[in-house]
């Protein structure tokens, strides 16, 4: 365990452990996330993996949230579907508030993985250190072809919401971009995992200072700006791995766009 883990969270570190230590339909407790990259504070999340026996796989998931109500405090729970992870459990506990994670899978799941979790709890007789030491363990860095085939087409789409006046539209489309995009090729250019904007005041000021530039008031003129900004700071980014073809008329055609929606009543 980490030896600065808030005391809230080795708390719940040690309840969870407990309840999963007493349910024989699970096999393990394994923890991700900031539990195992460092950087753990008061505000951090826990994210715990419950590896189930496949056999009581589909009654664990039928009676999850009755798993996570005995970790007492629990006050909302919902699944991950909307992230495209129905195998998560999204929980949170308090007072004090603490956001928890809770993805329940079988072992046959751990042979592929996008980070080698700690494990906190092991049944005699599993093999589950042998599993994640054989693991194929790769963080799902995006490709420069992934970010070329996007970027264009949401820029093009922050631009269109601030033509029809629609700001609060524009403003979310330039955070989606800073986090699907920007941030990704930020983290790519020191040489990190494409984290989207994770931390970026605390390992990177310079690459904050770029992405303050496209963070916007809700004003026509400072989207304007900041998706003026969002597409010179990607073509900079895209000279660090240029892609194989480059989309045509691309800045121009989006910057005539854009200057467009000035004459655009709003």
């Amino acid at each position: 365990m980490p030896s600065m883990l808030p005391q809230l969270h080795h708390d719940f570190v040690e309840r969870v452990r407990t309840e999963v230590s007493r349910d024989h339909r699970l096999t393990a407790l394994l923890a991700g996330g900031s539990y195992i990259h460092g950087g753990f504070d008061p505000y951090s999340d826990l994210d715990f993996v419950v590896v189930v026996d496949a056999a009581h796989y589909p009654d664990v998931m039928a009676t999850r949230r009755q798993f996570a109500e005995r970790m007492d405090g629990l006050l909302s729970a919902f699944g991950g579907e909307h992230v495209g992870e129905p195998r998560l459990l999204i929980c949170l506990y308090g007072p004090p508030l603490i956001h928890v994670d809770l993805k329940f899978v079988v072992a046959d799941d751990l042979d592929r993985l996008i980070e080698r979790p700690a494990v906190l709890f092991a049944r005699a007789g599993s093999d589950i250190e042998a599993r994640l030491d054989s693991a194929a363990i790769h963080w799902p860095d995006r490709s420069p072809e992934w970010f070329e085939q996007r970027a264009w087409v949401w820029l093009h789409y922050g631009a269109a919401k601030l033509g029809r006046g629609e700001l609060f539209e524009a403003i979310g489309m330039l955070a989606f971009i800073r986090d699907q995009v920007l941030g990704p090729m930020l983290h790519r250019r020191a040489g990190r995992p494409q984290r989207g904007v994770r931390r970026m005041e605390a390992v990177d000021m310079q690459a904050s200072d770029l992405l303050r530039r496209t963070v916007a008031a809700h004003e026509a003129s400072a989207i304007r700006a900041a998706l003026a900004a969002s597409a010179a700071l990607y073509l900079d980014l895209r000279n660090d791995e240029p892609p194989a073809e480059v989309t045509r008329q691309m800045p121009e055609v989006l910057l005539r766009y854009l200057d467009g929606t000035a004459e655009t009543p709003l």
